[in-house]
C-alpha cells in the first residue's frame, strides 16, 4: 500500500477516535431510528420505473439525512456535497464506505424540491413529534409562543417594484426578463425588528433601535417541560409584526399539551385572542400591554416580570437555530422557505431529544 493511503483499520480507528472524542452524529444515529420516516419518504418522492436499467437511485432515507446534516450545519447543496466526502463523521452517519457513491448537489436539490411539491415536511415533522410522545416526553406544564425572523439575502428593488410585489403583481419590467425574475424573491417581506435600549447607570435616556430585515418568519409553540417544538408554521416577514403574530396564534396553538396555560409577549396581547384562549380551554399568560400615555402598573410589571422568566425559554430554541445551526434562508419563495424552516425545527427536535436522553431528562 502506497505512503498515506489509508487502510482498513486505519479509518476503524479513526472513527474509534472521533467516538472517544463525542460524534454527535453517531449519538444522534443511536437515539433516532431513521426508518420511522421511510414510508412517508417513499410516498412523497416516488421512483421511476427502473425497468430499463441505470445507475440506482439514493436510498430514501440517506437522502433524508443528508437533508438533516444540510439543516444542522447550514449547507448548500454544493458544500454538503464536498463534506460528505471529505468528513468520515458524515460518511458513517450516512452508513457510506470510502468508496460508496455521494449524492452530488444536483440529487440533493432534486430530492428536496420533491419534498416540497409534495408538501412531506408536515408530515415527517409529525412523526417524529409522536415518537417524541411514545419515548415518553409529553407535551407538558403549558405552552410557550413566539416568533422569529429568518433573514434572507436582501432584495434590491425600486418602490414601483416593491409596491407591484406587494399588490401581488410581477413587476412589467421583470415579465420580460426571465432569468431576473427567476432570481426575485416575491415572497420575502422586509420588516422592522426593534430593540430596547438597556437604561444607562446614570439613567440618561436611550434611543430604542429599528432595524430593518428582509426574510421570513418562524411561529413557534414549545412545551414548557422538555423544550421541543410542538406546533410551528412560518410565513413572510410581514410589515406590521404585531398584527401579523397575532393572527398566527390559533395556528401554533398545542391542544395535546397537559397544563392550559399559554405564555406569549405583548405582540400576541389582543381581545381576540384572549377569547379564543378562553373558548378553547386554554389559560392566557400573555403579558399585558403598558397603558397608553401612562406608566406600566407595578402589579403588572412585576407580572410580566415572572412570565418573562418563563416565556424566555423559547428564545433559547431560536438562539439554537440562528446561532449553531446557522439558520437562512438562501431559496426563493414561500414554499422553499417553509420546507427550510421546518426542516430545521425537526432538526432541531432531534438534537434535543438526544440531549433530554443523555441528561436522563423525566419524561
Amino acid at each position: 500500500m502506497a505512503k498515506g493511503t489509508p487502510g482498513f483499520f486505519d479509518v476503524d480507528e479513526r472513527l474509534a477516535a472521533l467516538s472517544a472524542k463525542g460524534d454527535d452524529l453517531e449519538r444522534l444515529n443511536g437515539i433516532v431510528d431513521f426508518e420511522m420516516f421511510r414510508a412517508a419518504l417513499e410516498t412523497a418522492v416516488p421512483r421511476g420505473d427502473r425497468s430499463r436499467g441505470g445507475r440506482p437511485p439514493f436510498d430514501h432515507v440517506l437522502m433524508f439525512k443528508v437533508l438533516i446534516l444540510q439543516a444542522m450545519h447550514a449547507l448548500s447543496d454544493e458544500r454538503c456535497e464536498y463534506l460528505i466526502k471529505d468528513r468520515l463523521s458524515f460518511m458513517r452517519f450516512l452508513g457510506l464506505g470510502l468508496s460508496d457513491p455521494v449524492p452530488d448537489a444536483n440529487t440533493i436539490w432534486t430530492f428536496r424540491e420533491a419534498l416540497k411539491r409534495a408538501n412531506a415536511v408536515d408530515v415527517l415533522f409529525q412523526q417524529f413529534d409522536a415518537a417524541l410522545r411514545d419515548a415518553g416526553y409529553l407535551a407538558m406544564s403549558g405552552q410557550i409562543v413566539d416568533a422569529t425572523i429568518v433573514a434572507a439575502p436582501k432584495q434590491r428593488n425600486t418602490e414601483a417594484e416593491k409596491k407591484a410585489i406587494r399588490q401581488g403583481r410581477i413587476p412589467d419590467d421583470w415579465k420580460s426578463k426571465p432569468n431576473k425574475l427567476a432570481q426575485k424573491d416575491r415572497d420575502a417581506r422586509w420588516t422592522i425588528k426593534y430593540t430596547k435600549a438597556k437604561p444607562s447607570e446614570d439613567e440618561a435616556p436611550r434611543v430604542d433601535l429599528a432595524i430593518p430585515t428582509f426574510g421570513y418568519k418562524t411561529h413557534v409553540s414549545i412545551d414548557r417541560a422538555h423544550g421541543l417544538i410542538r406546533k410551528w408554521t412560518a410565513t413572510h416577514a410581514a410589515a406590521h409584526a404585531a398584527a401579523h403574530a397575532a393572527a398566527r396564534l390559533e395556528e401554533v396553538l398545542d391542544r395535546t399539551n397537559t397544563a392550559s396555560e399559554v405564555y406569549a409577549d405583548t405582540a400576541y396581547r389582543s381581545a381576540k385572542n384572549e377569547e379564543l384562549l378562553s373558548r378553547r380551554g386554554f389559560v392566557s399568560r400573555i403579558h399585558r400591554k403598558k397603558p397608553k400615555g401612562k406608566p406600566m402598573p407595578e402589579r403588572t410589571r412585576i407580572a410580566n416580570a415572572q412570565k418573562s422568566k418563563v416565556r424566555s425559554a423559547v428564545e433559547h430554541v431560536f438562539a439554537h437555530q440562528k446561532g449553531l445551526m446557522g439558520l437562512f434562508v438562501q431559496t426563493i419563495g414561500l414554499a422553499r422557505a417553509r420546507l427550510k424552516i421546518g426542516l430545521a425545527n425537526l432538526a432541531y427536535n432531534m438534537r434535543r431529544f438526544v440531549w433530554l436522553r443523555e441528561r436522563g431528562a423525566p419524561a
